[in-house]
């Protein structure tokens, strides 16, 4: 008899992949989704479970009772909603696995390569604060004999559906415009991106692996780029491998744009590197198959066969030349 894991969430950037991969490595798969996603729609052969995560009673109703060997929660953001969580399928588990965020790490970082006991602390975002939160939370839970869980800290994972810049597909279109585009800092600071897929093959072994109870791990490539080279390969798969970029201060970017300010500032503005030993001594099969020269081609291919989802701004490109004048002095 296969092994059951329910996803609640499944139809996201790096939860749909997971969703594949423990398929195809013979789990029974459910996942709780409002069934909207017309990106990512579920596989055939996952038990779809459809019901608004957001609506208590609604999530309750249709999980109560239900026995899992592993639930993976990919939609708490806060202690709130994973409390809640945890009180309707935690008692009819054998694992909980909670998908944190590597944000959550120490900003600015101190010493890197970042290992898993690098300090949880980050004054400027408050999403990382509640993801530390819930940590604190679960891990609560674990010395207390109530749940055996594990944590897990994706950094920025991406798909082709994914935006990946700044300005998503508006930086895309500036490029092709023959615009300049933003680029945060002075464009050196290190940043690794992780395609969907190559996580999933490390967060699969984790499930159910008694090596993984009671854990945090973190799950990133081992490809680390500057920011500059970053858009630069985003230029060249947009068919504009010369576009102009324009450096402009983080802070100089948030006060103008504050809806960016807090994944700036707490996190892309920081150079960071990862050590991946742990999560390979659970998963030793896990390598980056998709490096970002790539990943970014999908990405660019897949929007261009979509014109539906290749959104353009107003609003940001405007930010954007407002940006662009204000470093030209």
């Amino acid at each position: 008899m296969s092994r059951s894991v329910l996803f609640i969430g499944g139809t996201g950037t790096i939860s749909w992949w997971c969703v594949r991969a423990a398929l195809e490595a013979g789990w029974h798969v459910a996942a709780l989704t409002r069934g909207r996603s017309q990106i990512r729609p579920l596989p055939d052969e996952v038990e779809a479970i459809q019901a608004d995560v957001a609506d208590d009673a609604a999530f309750a109703a249709a999980l109560q009772g239900q026995h899992f060997d592993v639930v993976a929660d990919f939609l708490s953001f806060d202690v709130d909603r994973l409390r809640r969580n945890v009180s309707v399928v935690g008692p009819n588990t054998s694992q909980y696995v909670f998908i944190s965020s590597a944000s959550a790490y120490q900003k600015p970082v101190r010493m890197l390569p970042i290992t898993e006991s690098t300090p949880l602390v980050n004054p400027y975002w408050e999403y990382s604060r509640k993801k530390i939160a819930c940590e604190d939370y679960l891990m609560g839970l674990v010395r207390s004999g109530e749940l055996d869980a594990t944590i897990v800290r994706p950094s920025h994972t991406y798909d082709a559906a994914a935006s990946v810049s700044l300005g998503g597909w508006t930086d895309v279109a500036r490029m092709r415009a023959g615009k300049p585009v933003v680029v945060h800092g002075d464009g050196t600071s290190l940043w690794t991106l992780t395609h969907s897929s190559d996580f999933a093959t490390a967060f699969v072994p984790l499930l159910g692996s008694p090596h993984a109870v009671g854990q945090a791990f973190h799950i990133t490539s081992d490809e680390v780029l500057p920011w500059d080279l970053i858009y630069a390969e985003l230029a060249a798969a947009a068919g504009v491998p010369n576009a102009p970029l324009v450096h402009v201060a983080s802070e100089t970017i948030g006060r103008l744009a504050p809806k960016w300010h807090d994944g700036l500032v707490g996190d892309k503005a920081h150079s960071v590197v990862f050590d991946n030993r742990k999560v390979r001594a659970v998963a030793p099969r896990f390598v980056q198959r998709i490096a970002w020269a790539t990943g970014v081609r999908q990405y660019v291919d897949f929007h261009d066969s979509h014109p539906d989802y290749a959104a353009v701004s107003a609003e940001d490109d405007a930010l954007f030349d407002q940006l662009v004048k204000l470093a030209a002095g």
